[in-house]
């Protein structure tokens, strides 16, 4: 048998065979550690495998009749393909694998595999796409790959056509209804905290104002139907899709209820209002939806029907209005909606502003001169994001495990050293550090705080908890020093690096030139993971599902953040960089630490002067190690430049 068959069907089967197997593993070894309620119909669980079943299958079929080869990113097909179900959906297998996750989990009542195994299948899904499948494609075919009748309307000054308009009602409002009903299936969380005020419950319900309420949706979905070109539209669209991202994390991550006030209905306007509060929930109310999508459909209406912008608008605030003259929301959920929906439509100035400053710190180089020793200012970030770190860390450990807490950090410090000098190859007078040699170091170093009487998997979620604020500071020092750069970008999105010292100017021919700004990604990136973690945490989730949850958000960041990177010196293997290899090991490790079994307990977060002061002399310490060098001396490890 010839290799390359061999090669197929190993392949191939990792995929068909052992790819389920490991998702059904994982749930079944997970489901006591997710301890959420589950879509109790298991007709919907049907319904979603069957859909995600035909999608997949019919993907699969396609490729091999139309496309002469397989559908595998290794062995991919000889032609692009644009007819049968990839004529009106891009990725219909990976779409359909994930509905048949989801189904089969509500068929099975299995909350580990609803609540965690398919979320990360989606995630490792899209992070396959954007992180890979994307760029291959174009590398591959170029002008050729064109987009499906279902994908967002491009920005072109002409008329929508129906397909977009019908694109934004499945791209957009289809995954808000299954977000939003998801949220209501996860139900109020415990100690969730009460938004509304004593005051405000004893305002009285306006029935009749329900009709100016439910007029939200006519006022939304009308949207699509505008006189509009596919400029606008998709402007809609991208504004519809980062509202939904944004509302539901703060569904998920904020602790807040909101119960509607009671009333007794005395029409039919009452009646309706009370039949919608029975299809809805109090934990989805902050910031209230009704708001941002009356905010954003009256921008839609302007932008396309200008001469009635003030009709417009009135409506959106009537609309906001009857979001308290109904009971149905507190007014801190009406400033928490006019909030969202005025982020989400400044976005393109929000980015801009943050483009602008990430451009600024990348060419904010400065340095001291101390006699022979120079002080270089990047070294402040990440002696201040590990400060800030252990704290964290500290506070979750207890000042009697500060000295394990400190040799865990040293660990981590000299593991990152470590693996710049020998897995990055840099030359001996030379001190960079490798973020995964940090991590592995930091896991030795935990290994080592348990053979010290710590608990192993609370110093590895201590650890996993303050990573990304840790990782997130230290990326301020990439960007400073120019390493981890992306490559060339469009002006919009770029940075430009022009300082000398940076390693963009001195070792490659992009300066000056737009490159993705990689580190900022991998900034916004640990922001959400932290954000999640800690959230975790103050949950009482398990400390090995925190310490997994860690590697595995890390991984798919990673994997997604390197295809944007421009560093010719890592090296590929197998069509994929070797970080993005290493984050695949990140997210298989993840998967491992998920499985483990710990009690779940509420630990209290406490915090001291001992923590403090440990904290602060080791981020003097890594400024030393990271900011500080001798440039004339040749001696190992003496330069930083």
């Amino acid at each position: 048998m010839k290799t390359s068959t061999i090669g197929k069907i190993a392949y191939g089967a990792a995929f068909v065979v052992l790819l389920p197997l490991l998702l059904l593993w994982w749930a079944r070894a997970t489901n006591d550690s997710i301890a959420l309620p589950i879509v109790p119909d298991r007709m919907v669980g049907i319904l979603a495998s069957a859909c995600g079943a035909v999608m997949m299958f019919a993907g699969m079929a396609t490729l091999m009749l139309r496309g002469n080869g397989l559908p595998m990113n290794a062995y991919p097909p000889s032609q692009y393909v644009q007819s049968g179900i990839y004529k009106y959906f891009s990725h219909p297998i990976y779409t359909g694998f994930c509905g048949v996750a989801i189904g089969l989990s509500i068929i099975f009542q299995s909350p580990s595999g609803l609540w965690l195994v398919s979320p990360i299948l989606m995630l490792g899904c899209a992070a396959l796409v954007y992180g890979f499948e994307r760029q291959d494609l174009q590398e591959r075919f170029g002008d050729v790959v064109s987009p499906p009748i279902i994908s967002l309307p491009p920005a072109l000054d002409r008329p929508a056509t129906l397909s977009e308009r019908i694109s934004v009602y499945v791209l957009v409002f289809l995954p808000w209804v299954i977000l939003y009903e998801a949220v209501l299936v996860l139900g109020t969380p415990s100690g969730a905290f009460e938004l509304s005020l004593p005051s405000e419950r004893t305002f009285p319900v306006i029935e009749w104002t329900e009709l100016l309420y439910a007029s939200t949706y006519v006022f939304v979905f009308l949207v699509p139907l505008l006189p509009s070109s596919s400029r606008r539209l998709r402007t809609f669209a991208v504004n519809g899709l980062i509202a939904t991202a944004l509302v539901i994390f703060c569904f998920i991550i904020l602790p807040f209820t909101a119960q509607p006030r009671p009333f007794v209905p005395s029409g039919y306007l009452g009646t309706l209002l009370e039949f919608e509060r029975a299809h809805d929930g109090p934990v989805a109310a902050f910031p209230s939806f009704h708001v941002v999508w009356s905010l954003l459909a009256a921008a839609a209406f302007c932008r396309s029907l200008p001469r009635g912008r003030y009709l417009w608008y009135m409506w959106s605030a009537a609309i906001i209005v009857s979001c308290f003259t109904t009971g149905m929301h507190t007014l801190a959920d009406i400033a928490g909606g006019l909030a969202s929906g005025y982020a989400v439509l400044r976005m393109p100035a929000i980015w801009e502003t943050i483009r602008t400053l990430t451009e600024r710190l990348a060419n904010s180089w400065k340095e001291w001169r101390i006699g022979p020793v120079r002080i270089i200012n990047h070294g402040a970030y990440v002696a201040f994001g590990s400060f800030g770190g252990l704290c964290i860390v500290g506070s979750i450990v207890g000042s009697g495990a500060v000295t394990s807490m400190v040799i865990v950090a040293f660990f981590s410090l000299v593991g990152a050293g470590l693996w710049a000098q020998f897995v990055e190859g840099s030359p001996s007078l030379l001190r960079p550090f490798g973020y995964y040699g940090g991590a592995l170091g930091c896991m030795l170093g935990c290994v080592v705080a348990y053979v010290l009487g710590t608990d192993l998997w609370l110093f590895l979620a201590a650890f996993a908890i303050a990573g990304p604020w840790i990782q997130a500071a230290g990326r301020l020092r990439c960007l400073v020093q120019g390493c981890c750069h992306g490559r060339t970008s469009s002006p919009a999105v770029g940075i430009r690096y022009t300082h000398p010292r940076s390693r963009v100017c001195r070792l490659s021919a992009l300066a000056n030139i737009p490159v993705h700004p990689t580190p900022l990604y991998s900034i916004l990136w640990n922001i959400a993971t932290g954000i999640v973690l800690m959230r975790l945490y103050l949950a009482a989730a398990p400390l090995p599902l925190i310490a997994g949850l860690y590697l595995i958000f890390n991984g798919l960041g990673r994997f997604v953040e390197e295809s944007f990177r421009g560093e010719p010196q890592t090296a590929s293997f197998g069509k994929l960089r070797l970080y993005q290899w290493l984050s695949i090991a990140s997210v298989g490790m993840g998967i491992v630490f998920t499985t483990v079994q710990h009690e779940a307990l509420p630990i209290p977060m406490h915090f001291d002067v001992y923590i403090f002061f440990a904290s602060f002399m080791f981020g003097a310490v890594v400024w030393c190690a990271m900011g500080v060098d001798v440039p004339q001396s040749n001696k190992r490890f003496s330069r930083l430049v």
